[in-house]
């Protein structure tokens, strides 16, 4: 990577006044031919844009940790003699969110091909945002904003985030699955389910009568929660 270049794009985008300046990753990546055909996860621009959108997700809840940039180190390799000049980056991104959807959408753009690397890129985002081990607000709104530019659905969303955060009150938590099922899987769930709460049945059963009323209370629960999954998959 030519840092002399970033160095001095760096010197010019905080020297630089006026009402509309370019922000610094839109300086680096025009400096490096991104919108001129690059494409790629091997390109300079990539790599600028990979650590400025991660830097930028850290400052999201108020302050970007050292443990979070230390995680983008790990995650993507970072070789010993390009820390300090990927640290220098990431720090002065972290500055402040500004530009956050735009990143997002520039390595939407050089990944346009690679769907896959796209939603390793959101893993690696999620690993980020949980190295303090909280999932703020506002870290899980930018996410889903990077979901967004990188055309990732709210299923396969729930699916990435569910290998990060437990959530009780999540609907696939609640009938005992995960976000990843399958729909012919989801309904036979949600059948086993049903049989095994529904009133009648316990009553049929010879079930006393507080336990039917906590079974009941259960089944307003699963019924809520496959409503909600199934108006998210259109069934």
């Amino acid at each position: 990577m030519s840092w002399e270049l970033i160095t001095k794009e760096l010197s010019a985008a905080t020297a630089q006044t006026g009402a509309r300046r370019p922000t610094l990753v839109e300086r680096l990546l025009r400096a490096f031919g991104f919108g001129q055909g690059v494409s790629g996860h091997s390109t300079v621009a990539f790599t600028i844009a990979l650590v400025s959108l991660s830097a930028k997700l850290a400052k999201s809840d108020g302050v970007a940790l050292r443990v979070e940039s230390d995680v983008f180190e790990r995650l993507h390799r970072i070789a010993p003699g390009e820390r300090d000049n990927v640290r220098r980056i990431f720090d002065l991104a972290a500055r402040d969110v500004a530009g956050f959807e735009s990143c997002a959408d520039s390595i939407a753009t050089l990944l346009r091909h690679d769907a896959k690397l796209m939603r390793d890129v959101l893993d690696g985002l999620f690993h980020i945002a949980t190295a303090d081990g909280i999932l703020h607000p506002q870290e899980e709104r930018h996410l889903k904003l990077a979901a967004a530019a990188f055309d990732i659905g709210e299923v396969e969303f729930r699916a990435i985030r569910a290998l990060f955060i437990e959530d009780p009150d999540d609907p696939y938590t609640v009938l005992g699955l995960t976000p990843s099922v399958d729909n012919a899987k989801l309904k036979a769930r949600f059948r086993e389910l049903v049989r095994k709460y529904h009133p009648d049945s316990l009553m049929g059963r010879g079930m006393r009568e507080d336990y039917v009323a906590v079974a009941s209370a259960k089944l307003a629960t699963i019924n809520a929660a496959y409503e909600k999954i199934a108006r998210e998959r259109g069934l």
